[in-house]
């Protein structure tokens, strides 16, 4: 499954973000991953949550991501939820690119039973039509 939290700079995407991922820490039977591309936030999540900055893995194009993302899941295979801050600048992905790498997050969610929660930098109202579905 996926779900994206959408909304322009400074609406408070990261922190609703980091709220979803601590309640679902709580709760949580499997590994949660935060994943974001610096450490600003690395004290904001629960301390049960793997924090991960992806600028520390020099992660360069949408190919580096997916792999970086498939990585995790084959090291790990009690994760169940990944929350991925900054999705755009992670992914090295412009927002009308996206589809692709859409598709390839929801196969790796079917096939290894795990969520995926982003943050987007965009208006919701300008997002591409197969990611408003996703929008929470």
């Amino acid at each position: 499954m996926i779900q994206v939290i959408a909304g322009k700079k400074g609406s408070g995407k990261t922190k609703r973000l980091i709220d979803l991922t601590n309640t679902t820490a709580r709760d949580a039977v499997h590994d949660v991953i935060f994943l974001d591309d610096d450490n600003r936030y690395m004290f904001d999540v629960d301390h049960k949550v793997r924090f991960i900055n992806a600028e520390d893995y020099h992660i360069h194009s949408t190919d580096m991501f997916i792999g970086f993302l498939c990585g995790i899941l084959s090291s790990n295979f009690d994760v169940g939820t990944i929350f991925i801050d900054a999705f755009l600048k992670l992914s090295h992905t412009e927002l009308a690119d996206t589809e692709p790498i859409v598709k390839v997050l929801v196969e790796l969610g079917a096939k290894h039973d795990v969520d995926f929660v982003l943050s987007l930098s965009a208006d919701p109202e300008e997002i591409p039509v197969f990611f408003k579905q996703y929008l929470i």
